[in-house]
């Protein structure tokens, strides 16, 4: 099974920004542990903090990954794009927030992205990848 993981803008700061709402981890030591833990799944990872690049990389995971998770970052409130572009492909995307961004700010509980996922988890930390990938798992059966 291949799976690739998509994490939007500032989530390359992960272990060093805001470490009360997002951890001390990095998301490459996560990833490793995750690779380990799955190793009959072929990972693929990107981040950008870019919404086009976020965009052309969904589209083009979509064509050769069985799944998707996605964690849209600050997108997830504002980028209508994004949610078309999940609308308009047929593998399932497992939109997956670090924070619980229902008990954040009034905007950030605004989602263009969580009607046009599969699924959605939030507010579990890093756990919530993990989470998605046994969902992808069990739903690609």
């Amino acid at each position: 099974m291949k799976i690739a993981i998509i994490n939007g803008p500032n989530l390359n700061l992960l272990g060093k920004r805001e470490p009360g709402i997002y951890g001390s981890q990095t998301f490459e030591d996560y990833f490793n542990l995750l690779k380990q833990a799955y190793p009959d799944i072929i990972f693929t990872y990107y981040q950008s903090n870019v919404e086009g690049e976020l965009i052309n990389k969904i589209q083009d995971y979509s064509l050769n990954n069985e799944g998707i998770i996605l964690n849209p970052g600050g997108y997830t409130h504002t980028s209508v794009a994004i949610g078309d572009c999940i609308a308009a492909i047929s593998v399932p995307v497992i939109e997956v927030h670090i924070s619980n961004v229902h008990a954040r700010e009034d905007f950030r509980k605004i989602s263009h992205v969580s009607a046009k996922s599969k699924g959605s988890i939030i507010g579990l930390g890093l756990k919530g990848y993990d989470l998605a990938v046994q969902f992808l798992l069990s739903y690609n059966k």
